[in-house]
């Protein structure tokens, strides 16, 4: 599968960003240490969900915060905003045997199931969106 873990770290930081920005400077460096991801990554990231509509990075250690409401920012966007250059989530190795009636014939059985559980997939990830996931850990965040 193609899902990295970008995917949950971005998910993540939109959820630090919604807890604390009222509260303290989230800044590369905090989200760095509640993510256990390195700064570099978490700036990168940033970026990406800054193109993307949902934060504003104010420079040097002004924070992170959101600029889109957390109910219109669903799993499925946030995924498209970070992985948006995988297309396919299931991949094949480049050249199957084509002298093996298995290799030579995998695609036209299996693409097509592949591509529907992706499909559902992305529907599910629609129906989720970050205030429901924020919903679910404030009461966990004390």
């Amino acid at each position: 599968m193609q899902i990295t873990s970008r995917f949950t770290a971005a998910i993540h930081i939109l959820l630090c960003i919604a807890h604390y920005s009222d509260k303290q400077k989230v800044t590369s460096k905090f989200l760095s240490s509640s993510t256990g991801a390195d700064p570099t990554i978490i700036r990168r990231l940033l970026g990406l969900l800054q193109t993307a509509g949902y934060v504003t990075v104010k420079a040097g250690v002004g924070g992170a915060y959101l600029v889109k409401p957390m109910q219109e920012i669903t799993l499925f966007d946030i995924f498209r905003a970070i992985d948006a250059s995988e297309d396919n989530l299931f991949r094949f190795y480049d050249n199957p045997g084509c002298q093996c009636p298995v290799g030579n014939n995998i695609h036209a059985v299996l693409d097509r199931h592949l591509f529907e559980i992706q499909l559902a997939m992305y529907e599910q990830m629609k129906k989720t969106n970050l205030q429901k996931l924020y919903e679910e850990i404030a009461p966990m965040l004390g």
